[in-house]
This record gives structure tokens, C-alpha cells and sequence, in this order.
């Protein structure tokens, strides 16, 4: 072979050797949640981690630390392109405020897997969360029974424009106008996803409405505020409380009664089926466009069903150190 021939096959041969290692190196998913610091994203990062260590994946995990600091999040989710990561599952805090970082991943060709909270733009692969309009009305019915099908309740909700929560309250007030008529919402106010903000928001709603009957929390802050005023006011239980989301608190509040009932999602699993999403796509599979997880109603009486167990304490020591 000719001197040139061996160099030409020998950088051949190198390049070859490149994209081989180059196609062994691990898969990076970044997961980038609404916040960190609540046990709803905590149950999600774990899911996450199971599915990264099922696959054999890498799952790079980073979020602001409040739900309302849209700035940050979009920070983050930028960062994350720059890197070039090979696929994105974020949970938006806003409908709108991403839509430029999903048009720059899309122009990356990094696929977005969208959970928890929709988006209105279109650059998504996929979106995966709890089918949480189903989860309002669940909600709706839950109260109604409580309340024999008629009183006045408020709503105590959680931010403007967060998809995932406006969803629940638009759920919660359908059922109530179609199947519930004697059933009146008399007040209603955001928490913006602060427990302290929500607790003053329910107080404002028992002084100003002293014959009120009922609340609907449709997240974890807001039914944690809620509760506490209902205790501080010596009201729980007198006041009944559906409350959305699952925490140690919001259970022990559930079997205390200060809650009567919450819609308890499955965190863990929506982390898991989201990164199982992204490794899909890299495997050469489209998963669905939309993938719908369905809520439970959690009553003190269920507490000790083992399914119900499982949900609410996922084993989130196992996967996060």
C-alpha cells in the first residue's frame, strides 16, 4: 500500500473510531422543574433519576427555587440548549414565557418532552401531566358531597398563568355550574404559589365571608395556607377543605381533619414516563403527542390502602442522595 493510501486509511480508521465513541458516550437529559423546594418536585426529581438509572442515561436536574421566578427559569432552560443537551423535559410556570427557549431548542433539533404545565407554543415533542381539568371536577364532586350539594365555597388558586392549576379551577368551576347549581362560589384568590400568601388569601375569605362553607385549594401552597387558616381560626373541619396535591403536611392535615379530602397526582411516575419520553425519541420511537395521567381522590379512610401508600411516600431515598 502506498504511503498516502496508509495515511488516507488511517485517518479514516481514526474518524471511524471518533463517531464509535462519540455514539457509546451517555445520553444527557436535562429536567428542568417549575421549583425545587416542595415535595411534588422532589417525588418528580426521583421518578426522573429512576428512569435515568433504568435506561442508562444521564439526568441533569435544575430548577429555581420559586415557582413564580419565571426569570430564572428561563435561564436555566436557555443554559441548557447552549450545553446541548440531547433532549429537554421542563415544567413550564408559564404558558407563554418559554416560547422563545422552545423555539431555540427546536432550531437545536434538542427535543422537548413538556410536563406538569402546558405551553401555548407548539415546539414540544411531547406533553405529559395529570389530566388536570379531570382533576378539578374530581374535586367539585369530592366538595359537593361534602357538602350535600349545596353552600357557598371559595377558591383558593395558585398563579395566573400557570396552565397546570388554572386547568384544576376551570374543572372545578365547570362541574359545580353544570351539575351543582346550589352550589355558589363567593370568593376566590391566587396564592402565587406561596403557602404564607395563601393562608392570608383563605383568612381574607373566612372574614369576609363568614358563612362560608367550603374552600377548593388547587395546589400544594394554597391547600397548605388554606389549612393552616382553617386551624388558626378553629374552623377545620367545620369548613370543608379539598385540597389538591400531596405533601407530609397535607397528609397529616388530611388524618387530623383539617382536610377532608386531597387530589393527589403521581409526581413520581410523571418524572419517570418523562424521561422515558426523551429515551424513546433517542431510541428511534415518536412517543404520543399527548400523555395523560390520571389523579386520585385521597380520603383519611384510604390512608392505609397500599396503593394509596405508595403514592403518597414514593421512595425518593432510594434515588436522591
Amino acid at each position: 500500500m502506498s504511503p498516502h493510501r496508509r495515511v488516507a486509511a488511517s485517518a479514516l480508521l481514526f474518524a471511524l473510531l471518533l463517531t464509535a465513541c462519540h455514539g457509546a458516550q451517555r445520553k444527557t437529559i436535562a429536567v428542568i422543574p417549575k421549583a425545587t423546594a416542595h415535595l411534588f418536585w422532589v417525588s418528580v426529581h426521583a421518578g426522573a433519576v429512576a428512569a435515568g438509572q433504568k435506561f442508562n442515561v444521564d439526568v441533569l436536574w435544575n430548577g429555581p427555587s420559586s415557582e413564580t421566578d419565571y426569570a430564572r427559569q428561563v435561564q436555566i432552560v436557555d443554559s441548557m440548549i447552549a450545553r446541548q443537551v440531547d433532549g429537554l423535559v421542563v415544567a413550564a410556570q408559564d404558558r407563554t414565557t418559554l416560547n422563545a427557549s422552545l423555539e431555540r431548542a427546536a432550531a437545536a433539533h434538542i427535543p422537548v418532552t413538556v410536563f406538569d404545565s402546558g405551553v401555548d407554543s407548539t415546539n414540544y415533542m411531547t406533553y405529559i401531566a395529570t389530566n388536570n381539568f379531570q382533576g378539578g371536577q374530581m374535586a367539585a364532586r369530592k366538595l359537593a358531597a361534602l357538602l350535600n350539594g349545596k353552600g357557598n365555597v371559595a377558591m383558593l388558586m395558585n398563579a395566573p398563568g400557570s396552565k397546570s392549576t388554572l386547568d384544576r379551577e376551570s374543572g372545578f368551576e365547570d362541574v359545580l355550574q353544570k351539575e351543582f347549581p346550589a352550589i355558589h362560589i363567593v370568593a376566590r384568590q391566587f396564592s402565587m404559589s406561596d403557602r404564607a400568601k395563601g393562608m392570608a388569601a383563605a383568612e381574607n375569605f373566612l372574614t369576609a365571608q363568614p358563612d362560608l362553607d367550603g374552600m377548593f385549594a388547587s395546589s400544594e401552597p394554597s391547600s397548605v395556607g388554606a389549612a393552616l387558616a382553617l386551624k388558626s381560626r378553629g374552623l377545620a373541619g367545620k369548613v370543608k377543605l379539598v385540597a389538591f396535591d400531596a405533601s407530609d403536611d397535607l397528609v397529616q392535615d388530611l388524618k387530623d381533619g383539617s382536610i377532608d379530602a386531597l387530589v393527589a397526582q403521581d409526581p413520581f411516575k410523571m418524572g419517570f414516563e418523562a424521561v422515558k419520553t426523551q429515551v424513546d425519541k433517542l431510541h428511534g420511537t415518536n412517543p404520543p403527542k399527548v400523555i395523560d395521567l390520571s389523579a386520585t381522590v385521597v380520603t383519611k379512610d384510604d390512608l392505609d390502602k397500599p396503593e394509596i401508600k405508595a403514592l403518597l411516600f414514593p421512595d425518593v431515598k432510594k434515588y436522591l442522595n
